[in-house]
């Protein structure tokens, strides 16, 4: 693979940390997180004590305030490990973003020192049975009574949900309003009425916990609103990008673990006296997917640099969510057939990249909906 530029050396001294952490602290457990659908919130309680948990967080609220590349590293580490890093990004990289960019600072001095210890688990609440990606048609309302916001509803397909401590709410705050009627709050998971489902079973990412979450009359202070009332659909769309991106650094990273292991795989496997990897349409099929990867790799890598520089837009991060995503299910799909008959087996890390990769063009936004932002700019 061509020498990449973006990382420095204290990134990669980031890069083993975070390999030594994945195979102590995930590796071992990954089998029973499956089992159970989800992790304890202890394993957070241990990332944070590595070291792993909010890098950008500023040092006034016990963070390192590094730069998002050292999440970008945690992202292609924990890829092989059924996109692991999505679980801690979503906590690291997407609620800790909310906070540091519109919320006042009693709510950050509240939440973000206990986040990057891991002692409180965050969690983001959008998406709900009935609406999908469509942020505009949110049911979930957030009324306000004097002091507090009386919140009903339920939110579903959420990351971290059965373990997080706090979650940012997107509700309505103005009905009538449409999209300009949505709001942000920040929601104690103690707080009367707020309930936690059981963990969902998912076709893959088993070992990820997502479920569901019910609100009934739970009464949150008005002084846990996320910046200002009725500009929360301001405030996911401008976030939303960096979101995408996470997906996409997984996205590559997963697809060349399983190129990694499948060339690994053809080289020791024999049939007709000679090893797989011997066969032309083996070599071909490895020189397509290794040429793509790099294409896609250089590309997330151009996204992070735009990113660094507060340059990253809409566009950019949709073409990088839809094509690396729409790639890494094509790369997992060549790389179970080069396998044969044992990459169809469970106990093989390729058969369950096979069914991982399948949600990566779902959620963050459907690959069909990607296309339609892109569209857009025509």
């Amino acid at each position: 693979m061509i020498q990449r530029e973006i990382f420095q050396p204290e990134h990669e001294l980031f890069r083993d940390t975070v390999r030594r952490f994945l195979q102590a602290e995930v590796a071992p457990h990954l089998e029973r997180w499956e089992a159970r659908g989800g992790f304890e919130h202890s394993f957070f309680n241990a990332a944070g004590a590595a070291g792993l948990l909010c890098p950008t967080v500023p040092e006034a609220f016990g963070g390192p305030g590094a730069d998002l590349l050292y999440s970008a590293v945690l992202l292609e580490e924990a890829a092989p490990y059924s996109n692991f890093g999505l679980s801690l990004t979503m906590h690291s990289e997407i609620v800790t973003n909310y906070l540091l960019h519109f919320a006042g600072e009693h709510l950050q001095k509240r939440w973000l020192p206990c986040m990057v210890t891991g002692e409180a688990i965050g969690a983001l609440a959008m998406t709900e049975p009935g609406t999908g990606s469509d942020v505009k048609a949110v049911r979930t309302s957030a009324v306000r009574d004097g002091d507090v916001y009386v919140l009903n509803g339920s939110k579903t397909f959420i990351s971290n949900a059965t373990v997080c401590d706090m979650v940012i709410v997107v509700a309505k705050t103005d009905p009538a309003a449409g999209a300009k009627g949505v709001s942000l709050l920040v929601v104690d998971t103690t707080l009367a009425g707020v309930r936690k489902g059981q963990p969902l079973k998912k076709m893959g990412l088993k070992s990820q916990d997502t479920g569901e979450l019910f609100f009934e009359n739970v009464r949150v202070p008005a002084e846990s609103l996320l910046g200002e009332e009725n500009l929360g659909f301001v405030y996911l769309m401008r976030e939303l990008p960096w979101e995408r991106l996470q997906i996409a650094i997984s996205a590559i990273a997963a697809a060349r673990a399983a190129y990694q292991w499948t060339l690994a795989y053809v080289r020791e496997r024999r049939a007709f006296g000679q090893a797989v990897a011997d066969f032309q349409n083996t070599r071909f099929v490895l020189a397509e997917l290794k040429t793509e990867i790099q294409i896609g790799r250089t590309f997330v890598d151009h996204c992070l640099a735009l990113h660094l520089r507060g340059e990253l837009d809409a566009q950019a991060a949709s073409m990088a969510k839809y094509w690396t995503t729409d790639l890494q299910g094509k790369v997992v799909d060549a790389c179970v057939q080069l396998h044969g008959g044992y990459g169809f087996m469970a106990e093989y890390p390729i058969a369950r990249a096979y069914v991982d990769a399948r949600a990566q063009r779902i959620y963050g936004g459907t690959n069909e909906i990607m296309k339609e932002l892109i569209a857009r700019d025509l």
